[in-house]
């Protein structure tokens, strides 16, 4: 599996987290395409996944067809392997050796962890997405549903098409309620999203962003770049006892419209 890029700003801080953007590698021949919902042929797809899984150490991975929307998905338990849940745009767990993911080609991964109680999400971010409020929709969760407070979380954005190569026309501008600008422009869609999550109530020194861009950088796959394949970011609490012989636990996962 080509060597991911990791959270380096929680490395440190949360060494009880595996959070990070897997790469494309680098044998154009043979990318590590993790596209689950297209054209590849599904038994090489899938064992990429299962490398992915090992990997990371992981006992189970979840994954979902993304929509552009605000679906979250609570997972408590799963059993190993690899799910694919229910349509949706982001997951949130407390369960140890579950790793969540979504899969990407410009849009933003939003990585999200409030480590007093050890909970974590992971939500796909792109412009309709944004606009329809994802970030605020998987922040308020935290809330309505443990009672953690916004100014608990800590936040990342990860890798994602980046402000210098991401030109869209007005109609972006104005259905993420910024000034339109009468014409195709630039748009920093992880600075948006930044003042969003200071909106919703997640302190600034609280906010970290990378500034890779998928457009530009060729170890991830780019969508405007004409990639038909796509990365995943993955995020998972660690399981130290974990083991691919240990008996599967019960499974149950809820789901926000």
């Amino acid at each position: 599996m080509p060597a991911p890029v990791g959270v380096e700003p929680w490395v440190a801080r949360f060494p009880w987290l595996i959070a990070g953007t897997t790469t494309r590698g680098s044998d154009p021949a043979a990318p590590f395409d993790l596209r689950l919902f297209g054209d590849a042929p599904v038994e090489g797809v899938l064992g990429r996944w299962e490398a992915l899984r090992r990997w990371s150490g992981m006992r189970a991975v979840v994954h979902s067809r993304q929509l552009h929307g605000t679906g979250l998905r609570l997972h408590r338990h799963a059993d190993p392997g690899l799910h694919l849940t229910p349509p949706g745009d982001a997951h949130l767990t407390c369960e140890p050796g579950l790793l969540l993911t979504v899969a990407l080609a410009d849009c933003v991964p939003v990585f999200i962890v409030a480590p007093e109680r050890r909970m974590i999400a992971l939500a796909h971010a792109g412009w309709r997405g944004t606009a329809a409020g994802i970030l605020e929709h998987t922040i308020q969760s935290f809330q309505t549903r443990f009672g953690i407070d916004s100014d608990a979380l800590h936040l990342h954005l990860g890798p994602a098409i980046g402000a210098e190569s991401y030109e869209v026309g007005p109609e972006v501008f104005r259905g993420l309620d910024l000034p339109d600008p009468g014409g195709p422009a630039l748009l920093d869609l992880r600075g948006v999203l930044v003042e969003r999550a200071e909106r919703a109530g997640v302190d600034r020194s609280r906010i970290t962003r990378s500034e890779r861009g998928t457009l530009r950088d060729p170890h991830f796959f780019s969508h405007r770049g004409g990639d038909a394949g796509r990365h995943v970011a993955f995020l998972g609490i660690r399981d130290p006892v974990a083991d691919d012989s240990m008996p599967p636990p019960d499974s149950n996962a809820d789901f926000e419209p």
